[in-house]
C-alpha cells in the first residue's frame, strides 16, 4: 500500500532538468556557443544532416517476423534504432534551432511514428507474448483490451518520449503533445500497474533499465503525487533487485557495457527522484552504490581496453556526462581522459537518455585524469586486476575465478587478459552476436561463450561446463610493491572423473618491464588421455625460437615454455562479434606430451615483452 509519507514527500512540480523555462532557454543558447562542446554538437549537426536527406524508418511485418523465422536480431534492430537516433537528433537540433522549422517537422514526424508502431518492444523480446498471440475472440459488448509487453526498449521509448516532450513542448503541436500522453499511459503506466513483470525481480540489468525508465517517464508526466506514488512503489523494489546482483565490491559480472547501461539508468531515475522529492529520496547514499560507482575505474586495462570478461567488448568509450556527474557525488570517483568520450553516434543503440546528460551533465570543470596504477581484487566475485605504469610504458594483467552461472555467464574459470603499452596480447573475445540460439541451450556451442574461446585449459577433450557448481576455490592472494599472486584450484570446472585437483597461479612480477608466470599443476587419479593449454591471442604473427615463441602486432610478447613436455599447434578461430563482424583470431594450443604414468602434471608459462 502506498503510505501518506511517501506521498508527502513527492514534489507536484515536473520541470525536473531545469529548473525553469529561461534556465533551459539560457542553457542552450549559452551551451551552443561553449567551445568545449563544439565537437560534440558538430557530431550531432552531421547526423542531423544525413538524417534529413533520408526517409523515416518503416518497420515493417516482413522485418518484425525474421527473428521468428531465422532467429536474426540485426535486420528489425538496425531500423528500430536509426528511428531512435531520429527522434534524439531532431529533439537536440530543435533546442539548438529552435526558429528552423525543418528539425520542428522531422522531430513531430518521428515521434508520429513511434506512436504508430506495433510495438515498442524487439521481436526477440515477445516471445509468447500479447503482441504475438494469434488468438482472436472479441464481441461487439466487449471493449478490445490489447495486452503490452514491456521490455528494455518499450520503456527506454517512454522515457524518451516523456524527457523530450517537457524539453520541447511549447514548440509541439498539442496533438503530438496528447499522443505521447496517450501512448506512454496505454502501453507502460497500465500495463505496470496492472500485472506483475518477470523482470521487476531480476538481479540485473532490466531491472534497473526497465523500471528506471518506467519511473523516470512517471516522474516527468505524471503531475498527480497519489498516482505517481503508485507507479514508484513498483519501481523502488525493482531497482533494490537490480542491486543485489551485485556484490559489496560492486563488481558488474555482466562486463562494463552492461555497467555502463543499467547502473547508468539507476542513475538517471535517482537524479530525477532526488530532485523531484526535494532532496528526500536519495538513491545515492549507500557504500554499496558508492562501490558500483568505481566499477568504472576499476574495469579499465589501459586508455579504451576494458576488462571484458562475460559479454562485454573489448574496447569501450565513456559516458562523460555520467561520469562527471558521478565524480560530484562521490570524492573519489576518477573521471577519465577526455579523449576517452563515446560519440555521439558510438551508441549503435541510440539511447536518449545517455546522449542528452553527456551534454547536460557536462562539467569542463572537472580535472579528467589517465587510469591509475594499482591492484584490485574482489573476493567475493574473485576478479583481480593489476596496472602497472614505468618508464617502458602501460601493463595490464586481469584474471578471473569465479562460477560459470554468472550473469551473461561464459564458461571462463580461470581465464586471464594480458595487455602492454594499448596492445592486449592475451585476449578475451567478449560479446558474440545475439540470436535467438545465443540465449538458448547453444549457448555454450559459441566459441565466444564456451570455454573452447578462453585461455583454459581443454582435459580429456572436455570443455569446461556451466552451472553455479563449477566454482573456483580461491587458495593464495597476495598484492606487493613488485610481486602479486593470485592462486586457486578450479578442478570443479570440468566433468572429468579422473581429474583429481586443478590449481592455477599466476605470479604478477611488476618490473620496469614487467612479465606474469602462469603455472598449472594436474593431479589424476589414472593417466590422462590428453591435456591441452590454450591460449587466445588475435591474429598476430607467431614465430619460434629456441626458447618458445614470439608474438608480434605492433609490440612483441615472448613465451617461454618447456619444448620436451609440450608441442605447439596454432588455430585460427574465425569469430562473428556482437555487432555481425567476422573477425579472425588465434588459438595456441599446447598439448602435453605423453602425460606421466604418474598421473601428476606441472607446466610452467612464463609470459614477457
Amino acid at each position: 500500500m502506498i503510505t501518506s509519507d511517501f506521498q508527502s514527500l513527492i514534489s507536484s512540480e515536473t520541470a525536473l532538468l531545469f529548473s525553469s523555462k529561461n534556465a533551459k532557454d539560457s542553457w542552450w543558447k549559452n551551451t551552443a556557443q561553449n567551445p568545449v562542446l563544439q565537437q560534440c554538437f558538430k557530431e550531432i549537426r552531421i547526423d542531423a544532416k544525413r538524417l534529413l536527406q533520408e526517409k523515416d524508418q518503416v518497420l515493417t511485418y516482413s522485418v518484425f517476423r525474421i527473428f521468428t523465422e531465422s532467429g536474426s536480431r540485426l535486420e528489425y534492430e538496425k531500423l528500430y534504432f536509426e528511428k531512435r537516433r531520429r527522434l534524439n537528433t531532431f529533439a537536440i537540433m530543435l533546442l539548438l534551432e529552435p526558429e528552423n522549422i525543418e528539425y520542428l517537422n522531422a522531430l513531430e514526424n518521428t515521434i508520429w511514428s513511434i506512436c504508430n508502431e506495433y510495438s515498442w518492444c524487439l521481436p526477440a523480446h515477445l516471445m509468447n507474448s500479447p503482441e504475438t498471440s494469434t488468438q482472436v475472440n472479441y464481441f461487439l459488448d466487449k471493449p478490445i483490451v490489447q495486452g503490452y509487453t514491456i521490455d528494455l526498449f518499450a520503456a527506454e521509448t517512454a522515457f524518451s518520449l516523456a524527457e523530450i516532450l517537457k524539453l520541447t513542448e511549447e514548440y509541439l503541436s498539442p496533438l503530438i503533445c496528447k499522443r505521447i500522453y496517450e501512448e506512454v499511459y496505454k502501453r507502460i503506466f497500465h500495463p505496470f500497474y496492472e500485472k506483475q513483470f518477470g523482470w521487476e525481480t531480476q538481479t540485473h540489468n532490466w531491472a534497473a533499465v526497465c523500471a528506471g525508465s518506467v519511473g523516470a517517464a512517471a516522474l516527468h508526466l505524471m503531475e498527480d503525487t497519489r498516482e505517481l506514488a503508485m507507479i514508484l512503489e513498483r519501481v523502488l523494489p525493482a531497482m533494490d533487485s537490480y542491486l543485489k546482483g551485485f556484490n559489496q565490491d560492486g563488481i558488474c559480472l555482466e562486463g562494463y557495457g552492461y555497467w555502463q547501461y543499467g547502473f547508468g539508468y539507476y542513475v538517471y531515475f535517482a537524479d530525477l527522484l532526488k530532485k523531484r522529492t526535494r532532496g528526500q529520496v536519495d538513491l545515492f547514499d549507500s557504500e554499496k552504490v558508492h562501490q558500483i560507482a568505481l566499477f568504472q575505474q576499476r574495469c579499465f586495462l589501459n586508455r579504451n581496453l576494458v576488462v571484458n570478461f562475460s559479454d562485454a567488448s573489448p574496447e569501450a568509450k565513456i559516458f562523460l556526462g555520467l561520469s562527471h556527474y558521478l565524480s560530484r557525488i562521490y570524492g573519489d570517483f576518477e573521471v577519465p581522459e577526455e579523449d576517452l568520450r563515446a560519440k555521439y553516434s558510438d551508441d549503435h543503440c541510440s539511447r536518449w537518455a545517455p546522449a542528452i546528460r553527456n551534454l547536460l551533465w557536462f562539467d569542463e570543470t572537472v580535472l579528467p585524469e589517465a587510469w591509475k596504477s594499482g591492484t584490485f581484487y574482489s573476493e567475493e566475485s574473485a576478479w583481480f586486476i593489476s596496472r602497472h605504469q614505468s618508464e617502458y610504458g602501460s601493463f595490464s594483467f586481469a584474471a578471473k575465478g569465479g562460477h560459470n552461472d554468472e550473469p551473461h555467464n561464459h564458461n571462463d574459470i580461470g581465464h586471464f587478459i594480458l595487455q602492454g603499452n594499448n596492445e592486449v596480447f592475451l585476449k578475451d573475445l567478449g560479446s558474440g552476436l545475439y540470436t535467438k540460439d545465443y540465449f538458448s541451450e547453444k549457448r555454450y556451442s559459441y566459441l565466444c561463450n564456451g570455454s573452447q574461446g578462453h585461455s583454459v585449459p581443454i582435459i580429456n577433450n572436455r570443455f569446461q561446463k556451466e552451472g553455479s557448481k563449477r566454482r573456483a576455490a580461491i587458495q593464495n592472494v597476495s598484492f606487493g610493491e613488485e610481486i602479486d599472486t593470485f592462486e586457486f584450484d578450479f578442478e570443479k570446472a570440468y566433468e572429468v572423473e579422473s581429474l583429481q585437483k586443478l590449481s592455477r597461479k599466476f605470479t604478477w612480477v611488476k618490473l620496469n618491464q614487467p612479465k606474469l608466470i602462469l603455472e598449472d599443476i594436474y593431479s589424476f587419479t589414472k593417466q590422462p588421455e590428453s591435456i591441452i593449454e590454450r591460449l587466445i591471442i588475435p591474429a598476430l604473427s607467431v614465430s619460434k625460437d629456441e626458447k618458445g615463441i614470439l608474438l608480434e602486432g605492433k609490440g612483441k610478447l615472448r613465451i617461454t615454455y618447456d619444448k620436451t613436455k609440450l608441442s605447439l599447434v596454432v588455430r585460427i578461430l574465425e569469430f562473428q562479434n556482437h555487432f555481425g563482424e567476422t573477425e579472425n583470431h588465434m588459438a595456441l594450443d599446447f598439448t602435453v606430451v605423453n602425460p606421466e604414468p604418474d598421473c601428476s602434471v606441472q607446466l610452467v608459462f612464463q609470459f614477457e615483452s
